[in-house]
């Protein structure tokens, strides 16, 4: 049976998305492509949903578990509905591009949100006091590396260092198998806790410009030269306060966010019934 086109437009939906489904009738429970998130007059559609999992999984080279699809709906609609409000503020005109798009949001907020967050100078001050030691600077090594393959390359590398201790730059270059041979062995700036265990052990036990015995991990053997040592100080309050400033400003601007978007969403409706099942249009 064939309908109209009067038919067609009683029941709301286009020859295409008809042609789509290829389901005679108008019952609300046979349109393939529903609402599933609308702000006044803008809404996105199930199939909107569906092309954001197709490009994860495109991306992936595989589908997506159905608890993965389910997680990824909240952060969509969260994203999609910022994207509604600008338009219904006339920020996102009709054509615009993905990035025009993107402006636009970014607009929204910044006029929203982020104009409206501050962080006083008392409050960096008082957090400041509260965590001062978290901002020392511990004690640090700047380490440089010869590491070759076996126990007796090692030993002849540390005998012609013993000779020569200036030539350790160039038998890195020339000898080294580490990834920073070409750098002459420059590791670079290290605290504790950031180099393996056999490493930094041998690497706080020198003094500056010396050079270690062989050190044995399941990477190689390993000559160490420490190039410089940086003893551990504590932070100062105006240390402190350039680097919380702005750490305490991102987490007002992204706590002023959230509660942007949940107050957004509030005026939206969710349908999150429809999709529980892949949409039949891509």
């Amino acid at each position: 049976m064939f309908l109209s086109r009067r038919g067609l437009a009683s029941c709301g939906v286009t020859v295409a998305v008809l042609a789509a489904s290829m389901t005679p009738g108008c019952r609300a429970d046979r349109v393939p492509d529903p609402v599933i998130l609308e702000l006044g007059a803008q809404v996105v559609r199930r199939s909107d949903f569906e092309r954001h999992v197709a490009s994860i999984e495109a991306r992936g080279k595989a589908p997506l578990a159905p608890e993965v699809r389910a997680a990824l709906f909240e952060p969509f609609l969260e994203e999609r509905i910022l994207g509604l409000e600008a338009r219904a503020r006339g920020l996102i005109k009709e054509g615009a591009t993905q990035s025009e798009e993107q402006a636009a949001v970014e607009q929204l907020l910044a006029n929203e949100v982020l104009a409206r967050v501050a962080v006083g100078g008392e409050e960096v001050t008082q957090h400041c006091r509260q965590h001062l030691s978290d901002f020392d600077t511990p004690e640090m090594v700047v380490l440089r590396q010869i590491m070759v393959p076996t126990s007796n390359e090692a030993r002849d590398i540390r005998r012609r260092l013993l000779r020569e201790p200036r030539s350790f730059e160039a038998l890195a270059r020339t000898q080294s198998r580490g990834p920073e041979a070409s750098a002459g062995g420059l590791m670079g700036t290290f605290a504790r806790g950031e180099l393996p265990p056999e490493l930094e052990a041998a690497a706080f036990a020198l003094a500056k410009g010396a050079t270690s015995e062989i050190v044995a991990t399941p990477l190689g053997h390993h000559v160490l030269r420490v190039d410089e040592r940086r003893p551990a100080r504590p932070a100062t309050l105006d240390e402190c306060r350039a680097r919380v400033e702005p750490s305490l400003k991102r987490g007002k601007a992204d706590r002023a966010v959230r509660e942007f978007v949940r107050s957004v969403m509030a005026r939206a409706k969710v349908n999150h019934e429809a999709v529980k099942a892949p949409a039949a249009v891509r």
